[in-house]
């Protein structure tokens, strides 16, 4: 594997053709979501047709409960801004603002549309709150099966919830109980929770410092991650699509996940490569990425599915 510096083109036939193959785990990130807003347009609100990046959802957080910093770094910090807003207004208030902007009806990306498009079963994670991923496979008459984080349901929250196909309501299963099959089946994963549209009293978000660290040392005990999944990760590429590695939940996620079952770690040269997808990633999220091996590439993400797309014709 190289050394994680943007290079000019990824190998796109490479990556469709196991992306076909259920050969890549895609990773789904808030710049996945970025797809459809007009360049340069600002996130005005939650009415808008677009949804906000994690600093945009900050500073919405952060101006309704008079956030107290001025420091860009910290207002656009979400964890941070979500923790001090439970602790100014109780956590349901969070959740209603939480389901504002994200119980509404938005066209999926893509991205979203690309995967939904693809005959073979896949695992697809994210760490996304919103539904474009599921509406994207039943625009496209694609049966999945949906598991999510429960981290708001504390009873629970040792468990994932597990919707199967069509079901209207999920099974709380111990992550290392959940069995589904995977050469069959689709399973959109949210690792982080979900809106739930159809209930409000099944929305889930790990979004507060306070949650990435009960997530964190979860997935360290082995209690967060199915263990299905992770036998799963064992074998596959991964594709991040959308994400930065200025974030630190997502740093100490990868970190954990590779403490937990060794899934990213750099074995010999026979070891299988990853790859990120980021838009003028940082001169400090090039080194980030190259430090865990994972081959960057500076694209934009409408531009690498038209390519993917092209592969195959």
């Amino acid at each position: 594997m190289g050394e994680g510096e943007t290079v000019p083109d990824p190998p796109y036939g490479l990556i469709s053709k196991l992306l076909r193959r259920g050969d890549v785990i895609p990773f789904l990130g808030a710049g996945a979501n970025q797809g459809n807003r007009p360049g340069g347009a600002p996130w005005a609100g939650a009415a808008d047709p677009f949804l906000p990046t994690g600093g945009e959802l900050s500073h919405l957080l952060a101006a309704e409960v008079s956030f107290p910093a001025d420091d860009e770094h910290d207002l656009s910090d979400l964890p941070k801004v979500a923790s001090y807003f439970v602790d100014a207004a109780a956590r349901r208030r969070l959740r209603d603002d939480l389901r504002e902007v994200f119980d509404r009806d938005r066209d999926p990306c893509d991205i979203h549309t690309y995967l939904a498009d693809l005959q073979t079963p896949l695992l697809i994670v994210t760490t996304n709150y919103d539904d474009l991923t599921e509406r994207a496979f039943a625009k496209a008459n694609r049966p999945y099966d949906l598991v999510v984080h429960p981290t708001d349901n504390k009873d629970l929250a040792a468990s994932v919830f597990w919707w199967r196909s069509d079901a209207t309501e999920p099974e709380a299963v111990k992550p290392n109980l959940l069995q589904i099959d995977l050469k069959t089946t689709t399973v959109i994963y949210k690792m982080h929770g979900s809106v739930n549209r159809a209930l409000a009293a099944w929305d889930s978000y790990v979004v507060t410092e306070e949650d990435y660290v009960d997530f964190l040392a979860r997935m360290m005990g082995k209690a967060a991650v199915p263990a299905l999944f992770l036998s799963h990760f064992r074998e596959r590429s991964f594709l991040f699509l959308g994400y930065g590695l200025r974030d630190w939940n997502l740093r100490l996620v990868l970190k954990t996940l590779r403490t937990v079952d060794d899934t990213l770690k750099a074995v010999d040269d026979d070891e299988l490569v990853s790859w990120a997808i980021q838009l003028r990633p940082s001169q400090l999220e090039t080194a980030l990425w190259g430090a865990r091996k994972v081959k960057l590439y500076d694209v934009e993400i409408n531009a690498f599915v038209r390519r993917l797309r092209d592969a195959v014709s």
